[in-house]
């Protein structure tokens, strides 16, 4: 009964996942450039791919592959934000502009020699 119940959330979980990478792939298509494209990505993306990890955790109601399963969600939340700000910075010093209805740039007159 109890596995019965663990799947049919993990089911849930698999759903929210798909609609979370879908919604990261619709912005990475929709927006305008390359940083509201990023943003879309790290965000969506880890909450995404975290539902289907919960789902993975939850469907094989082991204990060994479900703290597989949670340390990539740590490993995820923990490393996506850091890589996309760096990866946002490199383009900012490589020189590549935001888009034109970008309203506020906080670091458009920082020096990139740091």
């Amino acid at each position: 009964m109890i596995v019965e119940i663990f799947q049919y959330v993990a089911g849930i979980a698999v759903i929210v996942g798909a609609v979370f990478s879908l919604l990261a792939a619709i912005g990475l298509l929709r927006f305008p450039d390359l940083y509201t494209r990023l943003h879309a990505a790290a965000k969506t993306g880890v909450v995404g791919a975290g539902f289907v990890l919960l789902a993975v955790a939850l469907a094989a109601f082991d204990v060994a592959v479900s703290l597989r399963a949670l340390g990539g969600i740590v490993f995820l939340v923990l490393t996506t934000p850091v890589a996309a700000h760096l990866l946002a910075r490199a383009a900012l010093a490589a020189g590549i502009a935001p888009a034109n209805i970008t309203v506020v740039n906080d670091l458009a007159n920082e020096s990139h020699n740091q």
